[in-house]
C-alpha cells in the first residue's frame, strides 16, 4: 500500500493542525473524529485505529490508553517484535480498506501517542514518513493546564516533565534513522508557512497555500484550543 505518512507529537503540540494541513494537501485519512471542544477545526484522527488498535495497545501493556500516566518504557517496547508488528500492519490495513483505502492511495495517520510506540509502528510500516510536531515544552504543559480531559497531572511541573519525557522519545526516533521531518505549528500561526510547504513537498503532496491560510486559525492557538 505505498509508504503511509505518520504524525506524531505531544498532545496540545498542534498535531491536529498540522495533520489537516496533510488532508487539505492530498493525504487520505480515512474516517477521521470531528471537532471537540479542544479542537474546534477537527482532530484529523482515524477513530476506528485510535479505538481499536492505540488505546487496545497501551492497555495491553499495563500503561494509559490516554498516553498521560504511566507511560510505556523502554522495557515494555522490548516487548514488541515482528509478530507484533506484522499483526498491528494487518489490522491498520484491514480498517483503511474497509473505509474505502485503494493501492494507490497515499494515506496518513495522525496519533500524539504514535511517539509512545514508535518502535512497533516503525517495524510495521518500516518504509514510513514521520512527521514530528514541536511545540514548547512550557506552552504545552500550559495548555495541558487549561484543557479538561488531560487529567493525569494538576501542577505546570508535571505537565513539564510529562512533555520531557516525549522530546526524549524524539530524539530515539531521530537516532534509530527514521524518514522524520518536524514542524512547529505555531510558525504557520505567526504567518510562516515556509517549513510547513517544504514538508508537504518532501510528502510529494500538492501545496494549496489559499486552503491551507483558511485553515489556520491564530485565534484558536492562541486560546489554547487547537494545541492537540
Amino acid at each position: 500500500m505505498g509508504q503511509p505518512i505518520l504524525i506524531t507529537g505531544c498532545a496540545r503540540s498542534g498535531t491536529s493542525m498540522t495533520a489537516g494541513i496533510i488532508d487539505i494537501c492530498g493525504a487520505w485519512g480515512g474516517k477521521m473524529s470531528g471537532s471537540t471542544r479542544y479542537n474546534q477545526k477537527g482532530m484529523f484522527e482515524n477513530t476506528n485505529i485510535r479505538q481499536d488498535i492505540v488505546k487496545p495497545t497501551l492497555r495491553g501493556i499495563n500503561c494509559d490508553p490516554m498516553g498521560q500516566f504511566p507511560l510505556p518504557t523502554e522495557r515494555h517496547l522490548e516487548g514488541f517484535g515482528e509478530q507484533q508488528a506484522e499483526r498491528l500492519r494487518g489490522k491498520v490495513l484491514s480498517i483503511l480498506k474497509l473505509q474505502g483505502l485503494r493501492e494507490d492511495t497515499t494515506w496518513f495517520y495522525k496519533g500524539a501517542k504514535l511517539c509512545l510506540l514508535w518502535t512497533l509502528w516503525h517495524k510495521a510500516f518500516p518504509n514510513a514518513k514521520w512527521i514530528i510536531v514541536r511545540r514548547d515544552p512550557k506552552n504545552i504543559a500550559e495548555s495541558c493546564m487549561r484543557t479538561g480531559f488531560m487529567r493525569a497531572y494538576d501542577t505546570l511541573e508535571g505537565w513539564l516533565s510529562w512533555a520531557y519525557v516525549h522530546e526524549a522519545r524524539f530524539e530515539s526516533m531521530r537516532e534509530a534513522g527514521l524518514q522524520v521531518q518536524e514542524v512547529w505549528p505555531h510558525k504557520m500561526v505567526e504567518g510562516s508557512l515556509k517549513e510547513m510547504r517544504e514538508v508537504v513537498e518532501w510528502l510529494e503532496l500538492d501545496w494549496r497555500e489559499h486552503d491551507v491560510i483558511d485553515f489556520i486559525t491564530p485565534a484558536l492557538w492562541k486560546r489554547g484550543k487547537s494545541g492537540k
